[in-house]
């Protein structure tokens, strides 16, 4: 099968990028792939990172990529189709993970529909995380020029429904991110980030968002010992400052170590090594690469119930979830998790979870499926 696949890749950054990468290599083990991707993704006045860009020494997996659309000019668009026309695809996979991009992504998959194309929506986020005016009208219409999507979780099949009541879809959870390495000796980790052996270490990871509920996580550590030490790591998008005040209002200042930064791929593996529980306490989620990651790296979840999130956890088993999103029960987790010293226990069931969730079987799914 000859798939066109339209997506960020490397070298943006971010877990949509990385998602590409990996499931461009996986597809391309039995298929003619081709990847297209953005020669400007956001516009530097609307992104709220330093940089769209992956640092100079990060992994990069020698994917061949064609840069030719750029989000905000209409130009590209057409010519996006036109590129993608030449390869003649029998279909093509169009990673879509929020209205900005309906525009571009909607025109260039209604030219290639024209010409017999069939077009596969991959749906990192169905909704929004931050919902603005006119989201609705927009992703109704890239919706609308698809014939079929891949849903990464079963919770986002309402929301693709309500939108779009006749899609067609398949649904496979996310595969775990698997290209960081291995694991490095715990003891090594925590001295490069100055943390003491004996700590309880609780880690936050990636992108600092408002949704993400970084907050109820800093607050929630009020109600731990000493010994609990929240190892937050990723860059900001916007200001620090307020999660910086309310760290020094809530008392907590020695219970945290900061790494407010990029952290570029060839060091994840000390912060999940140096880890002894991996915690997400998003206020909304479709699914998240941060547990992936976690998991690969032999590392436990506790995860806030909400969107697909708990859908990629076996509780008890390869992590807990928080039913009620506050501090409180935040805090009463973490609790449960060291007390019980449950991140021996939940290891073996977390091999058993790696071996069935591999880019593999969804790339062998969307193929399946979609002929």
């Amino acid at each position: 099968m000859k798939i066109a696949f339209l997506s960020p890749f490397y070298p943006f950054r971010g877990g949509i990028a990385q998602f590409g990468d990996s499931l461009y290599l996986a597809l391309a083990t039995k298929n003619e792939v081709k990847a297209f991707s953005f020669t400007r993704q956001y516009p530097g006045l609307l992104f709220p990172g330093k940089t769209q860009f992956v640092a100079e020494n990060d992994l990069d997996r020698h994917i061949p990529v064609t840069r030719v659309l750029d989000s905000i000019n209409p130009f590209t668009w057409n010519k996006t189709a036109k590129e993608i026309i030449k390869f003649k695809p029998d279909i093509v996979l169009i990673s879509y993970w929020m209205p900005f991009f309906a525009p571009a992504f909607g025109k260039v998959a209604g030219l290639l529909q024209k010409r017999g194309i069939k077009i596969i929506g991959l749906m990192h986020n169905v909704i929004a995380h931050e919902k603005r005016v006119g989201d609705e009208a927009l992703t109704k219409y890239f919706f609308n020029r698809c014939d079929g999507f891949v849903l990464l979780n079963k919770s986002s099949e309402k929301d693709l429904l309500d939108l779009k009541p006749d899609a067609k879809y398949i649904i496979h959870s996310h595969p775990l991110y698997d290209h960081y390495g291995s694991k490095i000796d715990r003891a090594e980790a925590r001295s490069k980030l100055g943390i003491q052996a004996e700590k309880k270490v609780i880690l936050f990871f990636g992108f600092i968002r408002d949704y993400k509920g970084l907050d109820l996580l800093i607050e929630s550590m009020k109600d731990l010992t000493d010994d609990y030490l929240l190892l937050i790591a990723g860059e900001v998008y916007g200001d620090f400052k307020k999660y910086d005040e309310l760290i020094d209002k809530s008392g907590v200042r020695n219970k945290i170590n900061l790494q407010v930064k990029y952290i570029p791929e060839t060091e994840i593996r000390v912060f999940f090594s140096a880890s002894d529980v991996c915690v997400l306490p998003y206020r909304t989620a479709t699914q998240s690469g941060i547990a992936g990651i976690a998991y690969h790296f032999d590392l436990p979840v506790i995860v806030t119930n909400v969107g697909g999130l708990a859908e990629m956890v076996n509780e008890n088993k390869t992590g807990l979830i928080i039913n009620e999103l506050s501090p409180e029960r935040i805090s009463d987790k973490l609790k449960e998790y060291f007390e019980n010293n449950l991140k021996g226990k939940f290891i073996p069931y977390i091999y058993e979870y790696k071996n069935e969730h591999s880019w593999q079987k969804l790339a062998l799914k969307i193929t399946n499926n979609y002929p």
